[in-house]
């Protein structure tokens, strides 16, 4: 089905009937079965002295997991859960396009469109979707209704499959929203969030598309050359650590290349090699995320405390189910062979009014929660962005709205109130 067949315009963001046929989420029963089988299957490599987990996942808590998933785990639970929502697949201009919908309870609910990063999926906004499309039912005004929007990035989940788009990346994937929001759902003006890659996303849109953006909200506030340059898989940049640090901060320079130094190297450099054996494994393609769950979130040591195992696998299996692993990580590399192209030489470069929440997880080196707004003021960030809602928050880590959603929650609407 192509955006062309099924636009529908309308002069004001008022309840409508939405122009798609809903289509719930199935996974076909022998998709289940060949995982089981080759969950069964999985051969185990040594990993002796790794119980600090030095080397990365260690084989005991991953082989706990993954025998949970195979005797335990109940994807059509799941499902269910999922499907308490509308879901629609759409082409837009040729791409394959899963998104959720929730409609908006409220007098006048405003379009909403939430992008994920990696390694998310759709399902990462589940925390607060209802929250945004029904304020009045979870304490809030009904006024601030947001009629909400998720959609899989493309090459992620059931955004799939992507043969014929293998250059996808952040920029390209905000003209696909902008079309679907305005040309494919009708909606004449809208509101955009989004973490990670999708911060990106989303920043792209509040740069091309400003005056047809209410609003924007992100997670973080990066400038939209992240991943420029040659040696973009890099966060030092070949830069060394400068001499005379104070040893906390020096420290927490360590601990942050740590982080996310593997992850971007493999995913800019080679993501087709890494993605021959993540695509074969489900045990394999766990551990890759999974260290990404673990490394990146607010979780004290204790991945289950943020993603308990029915959470971590829901996740997982909507990369596995879809076979997207491979296409959800060359994303990465094509953000950088494929650089971003101003649309317009005006400041600030994202004109759109913006907010953003910041995260004590990811605090520079050197700076506290009480210092990081202004940290990101005196930054060479802060200029790109028409910033009017800057909000540091000390607990949660990379996946904001689902580790502190109701501060994101109220972070976003006090981004939009007064603009819509």
């Amino acid at each position: 089905m192509s955006h062309e067949s099924i636009g529908s315009h309308r002069a004001q963001n008022r309840p409508f009937p939405f122009p798609l046929p809903a289509t719930p989420i199935h996974v076909p029963d022998e998709v289940l079965a060949d995982l089981r089988q080759r969950l069964s299957m999985t051969r185990w490599p040594d990993d002796a002295g790794n119980d600090d987990r030095y080397y990365g996942v260690d084989r005991r808590y991953l082989q706990e997991l993954v025998e949970y998933w195979h005797t335990e785990y109940n994807w059509r639970k799941a499902e269910a859960a999922i499907n308490a929502y509308e879901h629609y697949r759409v082409e837009v201009d040729g791409v394959p396009v899963h998104f959720m919908r929730k409609p908006g309870v409220g007098p006048n609910p405003t379009p909403l469109i939430l992008t994920h990063g990696w390694p998310w999926t759709f399902w990462h906004w589940s925390k607060v979707i209802d929250p945004l499309a029904d304020p009045g039912a979870h304490g809030g005004d009904p006024a601030e209704a947001f009629d909400v929007i998720v959609p899989s990035f493309p090459g992620f989940g059931f955004s799939t499959p992507l043969p014929n788009n293998p250059d996808m990346n952040f920029w390209k994937v905000a003209d696909l929203w902008h079309t679907l929001m305005t040309s494919v759902l009708g909606y004449r003006k809208y509101a955009a969030a989004g973490c990670d890659v999708g911060a990106l996303v989303t920043g792209q849109l509040g740069h091309k598309y400003a005056d047809e953006l209410y609003a924007i909200h992100i997670g973080s506030g990066q400038k939209l050359t992240l991943f420029e340059g040659e040696r973009a898989w890099d966060l030092t940049g070949g830069r060394p650590i400068p001499d005379g640090l104070p040893a906390d901060v020096h420290a927490r320079i360590i601990e942050l290349e740590h982080r996310f130094a593997v992850h971007l190297a493999a995913h800019v450099l080679e993501p087709s090699t890494l993605s021959f054996g993540l695509s074969d494994s489900p045990a394999g393609m766990l551990a890759w995320i999974l260290q990404r769950w673990m490394k990146w979130s607010d979780d004290g040591g204790n991945i289950e405390t943020v993603f308990p195992k029915d959470d971590l696998l829901t996740h997982a299996m909507i990369f596995w189910v879809t076979n997207s692993i491979s296409t959800s990580i060359r994303t990465y590399a094509n953000n950088n062979r494929y650089p971003w192209t101003p649309s317009h030489n005006r400041q600030p470069v994202i004109e759109a009014p913006t907010g953003i929440t910041f995260v004590g997880y990811e605090n520079p080196p050197g700076v506290t929660t009480d210092h990081r707004v202004q940290n990101f003021l005196d930054s060479d960030r802060a200029p790109w962005y028409n910033h009017v809602n800057l909000t540091a928050h000390a607990n949660g880590g990379h996946f904001i709205p689902w580790e502190i959603p109701t501060e994101w929650t109220e972070d976003l609407r006090r981004t939009f109130r007064g603009r819509r």
